[in-house]
């Protein structure tokens, strides 16, 4: 580059001296001149427009590597939010849990005083139909599978089958179709599978103790189910 602008400096300086001689004109230097600046201009923006397309090329690079970190994170999140959901969840299902060992308690049907387990069947596994109370296909085989395990432990039990809904309709008619669900329940193990009725009671919270906030479709239907509590 440098070697350039000597170049120029040097035919410049050539063609003054030129001039005062009498062998060039005014205005052929001004075109020479004009010419090699427009060179050097030529020059100059081939440079820059190569630092401009490096500089671009790492900036896209630095996006794409933060736009990757934010995906990561926000995957973290998701997951973190799906934890916290699932122990708001849990910990609805224990204070019921916790209430129908006070009620067995309190009823003197309890041996030991402990719960073995608990099964809850939803709407989210084609338990009942919406607004309905008799069993669905599903429902059935469910049921059956819980029987069998449970019959098959030959153990002392008592059994609190609990009816949840969600929060559409009154408090009064969620509270009667909880109850009606479980009652239902409760029969069809004493016809089915012929566990004894003073073996088993039945509670209806109704809209009482939602596992999830009823703010739609899919959380009403986690609301919307049985559980049945296996107590020694």
């Amino acid at each position: 580059m440098m070697g350039r602008y000597f170049f120029v400096f040097f035919a410049i300086a050539s063609i003054s001296l030129s001039g005062m001689l009498g062998c060039a004109t005014k205005k052929y230097v001004n075109e020479y001149v004009d010419e090699n600046i427009r060179l050097l201009s030529s020059v100059k923006n081939k440079q820059l427009s190569s630092e401009i397309k490096s500089f671009r090329t790492e900036m896209e690079e630095d996006i794409g590597k933060v736009w990757k970190e934010i995906g990561e994170n926000q995957k973290e999140i998701s997951g973190l939010k799906d934890s916290v959901e699932k122990q708001k969840e849990r910990i609805a299902e224990l204070s019921v849990v916790e209430e129908a060992l006070a009620r067995a308690e309190t009823a003197g049907k309890l041996a030991v005083g402990k719960l073995l387990y608990e099964v809850t069947m939803s709407d989210e596994s084609v338990f009942f139909a919406y607004n309905e109370k008799e069993l669905s296909k599903e429902a059935k085989l469910a049921i059956n599978v819980f029987a069998n395990v449970l019959l098959a432990q030959n153990k002392d039990i008592f059994i609190e089958i609990q009816g949840h809904t969600d929060n559409i309709g009154s408090k009064e008619y969620n509270l009667k179709l909880g109850h009606d669900r479980a009652e239902t329940v409760r029969n069809y193990l004493y016809t089915e599978h012929n566990i004894p009725l003073h073996k088993m009671s039945t509670f209806s919270y109704g809209e009482e103790k939602p596992v999830v906030p009823n703010t739609n479709k899919i959380n009403r239907s986690k609301n919307r189910r049985v559980m049945l509590l296996v107590m020694e």
